[in-house]
């Protein structure tokens, strides 16, 4: 599975791999793996990146282009 917008927000942000890699406990070639879909990220690790960028888990996965945490 591809996470279209993972890519977008780390450089948007300025990160590098590594960075991002830290947050999630991984090895910078695991989060470039990530980034190319190449290995699916688990639950645990998509709610890591969508509070670390304040953005909803349906943008990450490129479900909406709408970045807006919906809280009710």
């Amino acid at each position: 599975m591809e996470y279209p917008n993972i890519r977008s927000l780390r450089e948007d942000h300025d990160f590098r791999q590594c960075d991002l890699a830290s947050v999630l406990h991984v090895s910078q070639n695991t989060y470039s793996q990530y980034e190319n879909g190449v290995i699916e990220l688990t639950a645990e690790r998509l709610v890591k990146l969508a509070d670390f960028y304040n953005v909803s888990i349906d943008y990450l996965l490129g479900r909406t282009d709408n970045p807006e945490v919906n809280r009710n």
